[in-house]
């Protein structure tokens, strides 16, 4: 009788708690109130604080941009991180094009020929598709939009989820006219949406609507596929682009206006077995063969040995977790504790925390650029620092302590530190976030020097050097002539040591006293808890073959054949 009581008594507790919770309208209906959850925050968790606070401001680093206009509020710092990558390699193009053209550039592309000339090939299980490698920097390949295709040549983009291309209604930007255009009306499978659209990428943009149409991808045909029409395309970042669009293959929680990106409704329409598709991008500019990208499985051909696998830990890009970033077997100590890592198929280059790049530029000899604040601090505090890590203080809490960096590290305060203007700053409010993040790179260096057993002036005097040359936003150049006397570099992924040689890691172009070299690295900073942060672009998956593998939730690597 008693546990009838009891079970009557918790019954009617649910019931009272659902009276609460849930209205009942004249008509009957009982109507519970949802609260949305906005997707920054269902990606990134608490990670994420909410705009219009300080805190906001501080934890991204910088300002990020939008995810559209369903998230106000709320910014995606992985996605501003990506776009300031490729504006870097944006400049960096323009600097390889122009070197190239002082030799022969003819020689390593030919851009008619290759819209010309037939590339998809036939599969069973696996769908493989061409792709053009321009100089190592730049890697596309052919589709189709419409019935009868209508040919377009795209980056293959892990980094973004929408598919768009120039529309036949772009008739205001100048890019548009040196690119081939999707004329609905000469589509059969054509039908209208019409709902805006807009991606940023740092100093380029596009401005269109949706449409939806048929997609041929090699062999594949993908039906009722939402892409945008771009009809604006502002600036000069996508004139001189060797491609038409983009095709993004990151995940939906990314893609603009919540459309389904191709390789979803690849699955959903049962056109691959498998739910992979892997990349082999070929590192000899000179083979007319640039790479090759599979949907459906990967080409044995083109790697060698077992992929290593790690699982994918945020379902927004294709990200994962590193270990040691090491120099010349030597740890940096910059991922000791773990890395955010992003395989990234539209970047040209390794993006990494600048205190990791401003050591290998050191070690390479890469030209850079002077830090006067990182100088400062070294000579102001660089003795206290010592000490503290010498007592063995943990070194995220070292800035903290000599009062550079608040607390949890995210924000600069005053000590009457002088600027590089000469003027002393006494108010906590109006020193800038620099000063900080100069003091955590510094004591970064120190670290990793103690295991060499320096004196103490050796330690001040590496983290000064490393000061005055930090990595250059134009691009770092090395000397070709010593590129086979420097280090390796290795990351640590799912308990692999994946090394990079210098031959690997150095882009050249240009041939004999015309040629130059230029560092595959550059310097990104996104602060915790969302960073460290490194994009693995085509520097690295040019070194070896990758595996996306959207069934198993993980990204797999192996040595390219």
């Amino acid at each position: 009788m008693g546990h009838t009581a009891s079970r009557i008594c918790t019954l009617l507790s649910i019931l009272f708690v659902s009276c609460m919770l849930a209205s009942a309208a004249n008509d009957g209906l009982i109507r519970i109130a949802l609260k949305k959850r906005p997707i920054m925050e269902s990606i990134y968790g608490e990670l994420v604080p909410k705009s219009g606070t300080v805190d906001h401001e501080v934890a991204l680093g910088y300002s990020g941009v939008r995810m559209n206009s369903a998230d106000e509020g709320f910014y995606d710092p992985v996605t501003e991180a990506i776009n300031h990558v490729r504006v870097h390699q944006q400049r960096m193009l323009r600097d390889i094009e122009a070197a190239a053209m002082e030799g022969r550039l003819k020689h390593f592309w030919s851009y008619r020929g290759f819209r010309e000339r037939g590339s998809l090939k036939n599969g069973t299980q696996n769908h493989p598709l061409a792709l053009k490698n321009f100089l190592n920097a730049q890697y596309f390949g052919e589709i189709g939009v419409g019935c009868p295709p209508q040919n377009f040549t795209v980056v293959f983009d892990t980094g973004s989820s929408n598919l768009w291309v120039p529309s036949a209604k772009c008739v205001f930007s100048l890019a548009c006219y040196f690119h081939r255009k999707y004329e609905s009306r000469s589509s059969s499978t054509y039908m209208e949406n019409g709902t805006p659209a807009s991606i940023h990428y740092g100093t380029g943009s596009i401005h269109g609507y949706y449409s939806q149409d048929q997609v041929t991808i090699g062999d594949l045909v993908v039906n009722n596929q939402e892409f945008i029409e771009a009809t604006h395309e502002p600036g000069l970042t996508f004139l001189a682009a060797k491609f038409d669009g983009i095709l993004g293959l990151g995940f939906k929680e990314i893609s603009v206006e919540g459309a389904d990106p191709v390789w979803y409704n690849m699955i959903q329409q049962s056109l691959v077995t498998d739910k992979v598709f892997s990349f082999w991008l070929n590192r000899n500019a000179n083979d007319i063969n640039g790479g090759e990208i599979v949907f459906g499985g990967a080409d044995e051909s083109h790697y060698k040995g077992d992929h290593t696998y790690t699982r994918v830990t945020r379902k927004a890009y294709w990200q994962f977790e590193m270990g040691d970033f090491l120099i010349g077997g030597r740890s940096t100590g910059i991922c000791v504790d773990g890395c955010a890592v992003i395989a990234d198929s539209g970047t040209s280059l390794i993006a990494g925390p600048i205190a990791a790049i401003a050591q290998i530029h050191a070690h390479i000899g890469a030209t850079g650029v002077a830090n006067e604040e990182c100088k400062q601090v070294v000579a102001r505090h660089g003795h206290e620092m010592l000490e503290l890590l010498q007592d063995k203080t943990p070194p995220a809490q070292v800035c903290s302590k000599i009062g550079l960096c608040k607390s949890d590290g995210a924000h600069g305060i005053s000590d009457g530190i002088e600027s590089v203007l000469g003027e002393t700053h006494k108010s906590a409010d109006e020193v800038s976030d620099a000063t900080c993040n100069a003091c955590e790179m510094a004591v970064t260096w120190m670290q990793s020097e103690f295991v060499q057993n320096h004196t103490k002036e050796g330690k001040l005097e590496y983290a000064n050097q490393l000061c005055g040359n930090m990595p250059s936003p134009v691009g770092s150049y090395v000397d070709c002539r010593h590129i086979g006397h420097l280090p390796n570099v290795a990351f640590s992924i799912g308990g692999r040591a994946f090394e990079l040689t210098p031959e690997q890691y150095i882009l050249k172009f240009g041939e004999g006293f015309l040629a130059h070299c230029m560092s595959g690295f550059t310097a990104l900073d996104i602060p915790p808890p969302i960073g460290p942060l490194w994009i693995l672009g085509d520097v690295f998956m040019g070194a070896y073959h990758t595996i996306f593998d959207y069934g198993k939730m993980r990204v797999g690597f192996a040595d390219s054949a």
